[in-house]
């Protein structure tokens, strides 16, 4: 086993989900933050990180830069000036508006909108969508997945031609996900692993690769307690120490982004520069992190 890419990784720097780096709008844990995304990239290499995973979602719109070509050329403007990148788009729209619908001109509507969210990554150089399948939104049954299977193959083609890949992040159990992704063995859809989720949901990580860990394309970092909420890293259930060894194990080269707990209001700097560098010193292997380390 080689740890050498996530050395490398820490060293070069994390990203982190938008929002984390200013205070909660509307009582919101996780959202497109409306009045503060410009001062937020400004933030981000003072932590240092090397970028955000973009929102979006319903609480944004008409906000959004990425909603209108003006919007796009601010917000390139901006992380050109700050070397910000982005580095996906989160897409909880669609916990709000599931693609597990099961009428067809409801769906059909949604994978439109997934389509134009496709068009225009390119523009912004943007590699990938993360697809929440959780809560409101969570593939429960046949029916259900048939229908992702649907919107999925539906926006395909359009994916394969922007080169934009989509990951999923769902609740399934590791077998019952590996039939999933069997129905869709494309190269352009792979798997998001939240490691807060997972332990949440008392899954096993080394039952989880062994199960998909081919298909992980993208990490999101963070620490639950067994059944229950985000706290902060260390402090959960997540086994970290496995994890990190099943990312080596399976030759793990993309992406890591935190998705962590919040601390004080008015002190998301100090608090996220906290977490990324204890995030970092576990990609590195110089600590360990719950579960007794």
């Amino acid at each position: 086993m080689v740890s050498h890419y996530l050395e490398a990784y820490a060293d070069a720097g994390l990203y982190t989900m938008q929002g984390r780096l200013c205070e909660l709008e509307d009582g919101r844990f996780q959202s497109f933050p409306r009045s503060s995304w410009e001062r937020e990239i400004e933030l981000v290499p003072q932590v240092p990180l090397r970028g955000v995973e973009w929102i979006f979602d319903l609480f944004g719109q008409g906000a959004n830069p990425l909603e209108t070509s003006e919007g796009r050329r601010t917000l390139r403007k901006a992380l050109e000036q700050h070397a910000v990148k982005v580095a996906s788009i989160c897409a909880d729209y669609f916990m709000d508006c599931p693609l597990v619908h099961h009428d067809a001109d409801t769906r059909a509507y949604r994978a439109a909108k997934l389509e134009w969210l496709i068009s225009v990554c390119p523009e912004m150089a943007i590699k990938r969508i993360v697809l929440p399948f959780v809560d409101a939104s969570k593939i429960a049954d046949s029916k259900a997945a048939a229908a992702v299977l649907n919107v999925l193959h539906s926006v395909l083609p359009k994916a394969q031609a922007a080169c934009v890949e989509l990951h999923l992040e769902t609740d399934m159990r590791p077998a019952e996900f590996r039939a999933f992704l069997n129905e869709i063995d494309h190269p352009l859809v792979k798997v998001n692993y939240d490691s807060g989720n997972s332990s949440s949901l008392g899954f096993k990580p080394t039952e989880e690769f062994a199960a998909y860990g081919e298909r992980i394309g993208s990490f999101h970092i963070k620490d639950r307690v067994l059944g229950g909420k985000t706290v902060p890293l260390g402090e959960g259930d997540t086994d970290f120490e496995s994890l990190r060894g099943c990312l080596i194990d399976i030759d793990y080269q993309g992406d890591f982004v935190l998705q962590v707990a919040r601390g004080k209001p008015g002190d998301e700097l100090r608090w996220l520069r906290g977490v990324n560098a204890l995030a970092c010193q576990w990609l590195r292997g110089e600590i360990k992190l719950g579960q007794g380390g």
